[in-house]
């Protein structure tokens, strides 16, 4: 137990199968949904991004180790005797994420590093691929830390984390609508993962979850998708290239410019603020764009 597998590299072939069904459907239904330079960059993240893993994958366990030294309970692995811990696990592994998932859309520095996986503006389950190269240098490992020092142990973490990779595979897809509604009211589901990759105002920054979708509805972040509302995918800023390096490297770069330009007591806040903020006012935050969205629809109801 000691030497648990990956679940992700068990799940690839079915990854790719399902890969494959997605796009013969797509291109009897709707050709739209793949676009072959799209699918293709989505890919190459993908394989880089698993070299990259595997390149700090020692590091993180290392780290992992070290912050379960300091644990305040002894949790074993067994399943007859700590079946409830795996249980327990997975639940707050989820939070963890969701957590982690949060930060990466409201602090500059965590989304340089996520934004590679919202680049595209296709949905498919290529899009679902598209994961981050730099990860470990934007210390997102650090959200699971907290299991460790309870005393969860690396290797149940990290199972219960890969099954919660896998299990976000399916969601990123237009191919299903809606899932029965007792489904959509507790789990993750395509239509609520829609709505999290949506650059509509109404959509921005909701769903964080990665498979229960309560944390969305006890936070308060959670949005519906609306039928009379479609989901237009990608960044604000869309990335307008193909090119693999820039998709992984934009906001790195844009975050090095920022830093070099602000005034010295700005310098920190372009790392640590919400995406899009300036301390001059020029650019516009999430926030911002909701806000002038719903003064829109506030004239247009009152011109009504």
């Amino acid at each position: 137990m000691d030497n648990l597998p990956d679940p992700v590299v068990y799940a690839v072939p079915a990854f790719i199968l399902l890969l494959i069904v997605e796009m013969l459907v797509s291109l009897r239904r709707d050709k739209r949904r793949y676009e072959a330079r799209d699918t293709l960059t989505s890919l190459m993240l993908g394989t880089v991004s698993q070299v990259a893993g595997a390149l700090v994958g020692a590091a993180v366990v290392g780290v992992s180790l070290w912050a379960h030294q300091f644990r305040l309970f002894d949790i074993g692995m067994e399943l007859q005797t700590w079946w409830w811990a795996w249980i327990l696990c997975f639940v707050l592994d989820d939070l963890a994420y969701y957590v982690f998932h949060r930060s990466a859309h409201r602090v500059r520095w965590f989304w340089a590093s996520h934004v590679i996986h919202h680049s595209s503006q296709h949905y498919n389950l290529s899009t679902a691929l598209r994961q981050t190269w730099t990860g470990f240098f934007s210390l997102s490992f650090l959200f699971r830390m907290p299991l460790f020092l309870i005393g969860f142990p690396p290797a149940m973490v990290f199972f219960c984390a890969g099954l919660n990779l896998i299990y976000q595979f399916w969601i990123h897809t237009e191919a299903i609508g809606r899932m029965p509604k007792w489904f959509e009211a507790v789990m993750n589901t395509p239509s609520h993962h829609r709505v999290h990759h949506g650059v509509n105002p109404r959509y921005l920054d909701a769903n964080y979850a990665g498979i229960f979708i309560i944390w969305d509805k006890l936070f308060g972040s959670f949005v519906p998708e609306r039928d009379d509302e479609p989901v237009r995918y990608g960044i604000v800023k869309q990335l307008g290239s193909f090119n693999i390096l820039w998709a992984a490297f934009h906001e790195w770069v844009g975050i090095a410019k920022d830093v070099w330009n602000a005034p010295w007591q700005h310098k920190l806040s372009y790392m640590w603020r919400e995406p899009g903020w300036s301390h001059d006012g020029s650019r516009m935050t999430s926030d911002m764009i909701k806000a002038r969205w719903m003064a829109g629809r506030r004239v247009e109801e009152d011109a009504e």
